[in-house]
């Protein structure tokens, strides 16, 4: 029989590499995450080790989230497991990572995402048309709850809208770190009072978050699913259930653990604000057993590494894909063109916004920055001419075209061979 607990933490020795995705019965074959940094020497190895009540129930639990969105990778889907569970342990945390969940368009799966999320964390606060005034009077210090922001583009998508909402950017970015107060006058004599703002949040919008909320978040990249990837459809009746019941369980395995928690300082395989940030979903992970600590380190390092790597530059959305295959399309298909081909057909398009994009037009540096956000980077290509210029490749867009700016197929024809 096993026990209620996990035996007590002990530092780990050196692991061995990531898990595959494993195959499901029935449902298409799991990806590999596409650009998956390389284990390196500042990732320490772990070795699994013998299952857990607290690693059945993160088991469970990712399970449930993977039924209803598929993240951008294995990692990413570890990572939203143990935030999940982390918000049970929050007395425990000297940080509260934020989770933020972002994608380049609409439909990503980032709000329902969110809802998966509300039905599982610890006391799930929406702040939908919420001020921070009224947040922070929310936010209980010995307990607080777990703050869920969606749509947060029509809060920080332009400069006016960030301007305006910039108490919530500085609530999201005090509330990361304990005991950073905000002093608020109360009552008819205006009395001084100090508000906590400790809470972990997740925050989901279409584009990045600002480079304040992004620098200490678990950053998921959500992606539109492309044809053939199914999700269960998530209907409340039937769902929250055994969602509520799974949230119950995971919060009375926590509740006994949040002094040990609060002792733990595991090795870390990054370092400065990306450890505070990670450290949360570690110590769980270490809690647990099982594979976790190995998956999580895995994942802290890979998914730290992926975005130090990132262009802070925001991409202009799906138009631009949508574009660029109209000029694929009317040069019948080639498999390449030069930057500057592809440059000249997107500005001589009347309909398009790329002749006036900034000064001059779009420059190849600004098309970089905007396909390196959908994974897309130019190369050497061959011209007709036999000579090598920059360029892209047709095959490169493809799979961003499946998902951002799919076709009407004709009836009966074969999707899968649409865009080869």
């Amino acid at each position: 029989m096993q026990p209620e607990n996990p035996a007590p933490y002990s530092a780990p020795a050196p692991f061995a590499a990531a898990r595959p995705p494993v195959a499901v019965p029935g449902k298409p074959a799991p990806r590999e995450p596409e650009h998956t940094t390389p284990l390196g020497a500042f990732e320490t190895s772990v070795p699994d080790g013998e299952p857990t009540v607290g690693s059945a129930l993160l088991d469970e639990l990712r399970e449930q989230i993977a039924k209803f969105v598929i993240p951008p990778s294995p990692e990413a889907l570890d990572a939203v497991t143990l935030w999940v569970a982390a918000t049970h342990l929050q007395p425990a945390w000297q940080h509260a990572p934020r989770l933020a969940v972002v994608g380049p368009a609409k439909r990503c799966g980032k709000s329902r995402l969110l809802d998966v999320l509300t039905e599982t964390v610890h006391d799930p606060m929406l702040t939908i048309n919420t001020t921070p005034a009224a947040i922070f009077r929310s936010i209980k210090e010995e307990d607080p709850p777990t703050l869920l922001v969606d749509e947060a583009d029509t809060i920080f998508g332009t400069p006016k809208q960030a301007e305006k909402n910039e108490e919530m950017r500085g609530l999201l970015n005090a509330g990361h770190q304990r005991n950073r107060y905000v002093t608020r006058v109360v009552g008819n004599d205006h009395t001084p009072h100090r508000f906590a703002t400790f809470a972990m949040a997740a925050i989901a919008g279409i584009g990045d978050l600002p480079d304040t909320v992004m620098d200490r978040a678990v950053v998921i990249r959500m992606r539109r699913r492309a044809e053939g990837e199914k999700v269960k459809p998530f209907r409340s009746r039937r769902d929250i259930p055994a969602l509520h019941d799974l949230r119950g369980r995971i919060a009375a395995w926590a509740r006994p653990l949040v002094d040990e928690a609060a002792n733990l300082e595991p090795e870390m395989p990054v370092e400065d604000r990306a450890a505070d940030t990670w450290e949360p979903l570690v110590i769980v992970a270490d809690l647990a057993g099982g594979c976790w600590p190995r998956l999580v380190r895995v994942a802290c390092a890979r998914m730290v590494a992926a975005e130090a790597a990132a262009e802070e530059d925001h991409p202009s959305g799906a138009r631009i894909l949508a574009d660029i295959r109209r000029v694929f399309v009317a040069q019948r298909e080639v498999d390449s063109l030069s930057t500057e081909e592809l440059l000249h057909h997107l500005r001589q398009d009347p309909e398009s916004p790329w002749a006036e994009w900034g000064r001059g037009g779009l420059t190849a540096r600004e098309l970089g920055r905007m396909l390196r956000e959908f994974d897309i980077t130019s190369g050497n290509v061959r011209m007709a001419d036999r000579t090598q210029r920059k360029g892209y490749m047709r095959h490169k867009f493809l799979d961003a075209w499946r998902r951002y700016c799919p076709t009407v197929h004709p009836v009966g024809a074969d999707p899968a061979h649409s865009e080869g």
